[in-house]
């Protein structure tokens, strides 16, 4: 798949993916972790990064981490993250509860600059090769800037949504741990075949929204490369 497909494309420029987690529930584990599952709605969950192209295609889905895990330590430590910050391109590969889907490779550009950037919400840092909202936005060009991410960043949502629906055991997995997080891997590249495919496509129920505060300041790089997406895009 080219790279001029792999983008999103509802106002914000260069993206190549939009980032979030979602929570699928399992039944409380036996043992002392049981704990570590729990998440905010006092639910126990696996706490699952997705990563989505313009098509609803899954590029990226990392379904390992127990609910009670914070969205942005998710992608600090996932494989994702030190691809860009090595900023290497790197082949498609499927090892430990990581799928990296068809349009990886077109992630980082051959001479090892970004070739694009990632969109987020406020739950993660803004970097330079990822961009977030701004907390408290300016009228104007801040305001536009948030307003088109806010449309780009929804293709996420709504890939939640139809994976959920053309999968209903993701609605709670009464089963381990590990096993939960082989059934979330299966799911994906499964919804990527029937995307791909053109399969009809679920009713996507509405995912209420969870906005996470950040647990980690922006990234001056990362408010210098917001700055002038802002400067160049969204002043007129």
């Amino acid at each position: 798949m080219s790279v001029t497909v792999a983008r999103l494309s509802a106002g914000f420029p260069n993206v190549i993916g939009a980032i979030d987690c979602t929570h699928i529930a399992i039944k409380a584990p036996p043992g002392p972790n049981e704990g570590d599952f729990v998440n905010r709605k006092g639910v126990h969950s696996i706490n699952v990064q997705m990563v989505c192209d313009s098509m609803c295609h899954i590029t990226n889905v990392e379904a390992k981490w127990p609910g009670s895990v914070h969205d942005s330590r998710i992608f600090r430590e996932s494989g994702l993250c030190t691809l860009f910050e090595r900023g290497k391109k790197k082949r498609p590969i499927l090892i430990c509860h990581t799928y990296f889907g068809p349009n990886i490779t077109a992630f980082l550009h051959y001479t090892g600059a970004y070739d694009g950037i990632l969109l987020g919400d406020r739950g993660y840092a803004c970097r330079q090769y990822f961009m977030t909202p701004f907390p408290d936005p300016n009228p104007g060009p801040q305001t536009r800037y948030n307003a088109a991410l806010a449309r780009t960043r929804a293709r996420i949502e709504m890939t939640f949504g139809q994976i959920k629906g053309r999968f209903q055991c993701l609605k709670g997995l009464r089963v381990a741990p590990d096993r939960a997080c082989d059934i979330i891997v299966a799911c994906a590249v499964l919804h990527n075949i029937a995307t791909i495919r053109k399969e009809r496509t679920p009713v996507v129920e509405v995912q209420p929204v969870d906005d996470l505060q950040p647990v980690h300041l922006d990234q001056p790089s990362g408010r210098a490369a917001r700055d002038r997406i802002v400067q160049h895009n969204f002043v007129y």
